[in-house]
């Protein structure tokens, strides 16, 4: 699909949640997730932003690991309060997105 970008500015860090939620990753792999999963826009230093957000606000959890090649990585996984954050974001996008499906079928 065309330029997601505006739309995907408010879900995005919804959807970088909910990836570390299943395992933990780092920032590279959470790109070409989101790429795989079709969001193509998404770029490594977008990725990076949020994850230092998310970060600064404590909602993961960070561990620095040797890397085969270069600088150790930083692996992300969900602490207690990111995994809320991940519960008030699907809450919001199941809220959202019912009002969304409803107008569409002509309702008010």
């Amino acid at each position: 699909m065309d330029d997601l970008t505006e739309m995907l500015k408010g879900t995005l860090e919804g959807c970088v949640l909910e990836i570390i939620g299943r395992e933990e990753t780092y920032g590279y792999v959470i790109t070409r997730q989101l790429n795989e999963l079709g969001f193509s826009d998404v770029i490594e230093g977008t990725v990076y932003t949020i994850l230092l957000r998310l970060e600064r606000n404590g909602l993961v959890q960070v561990a620095k690991r040797p890397s085969g090649m270069g600088p150790p990585r930083k692996f992300y996984s969900l602490n207690d309060a990111g995994r809320a954050e991940l519960g008030k974001f699907w809450a919001k996008w199941e809220y959202l997105s019912s009002r969304i499906d409803k107008l569409k079928e002509g309702g008010r």
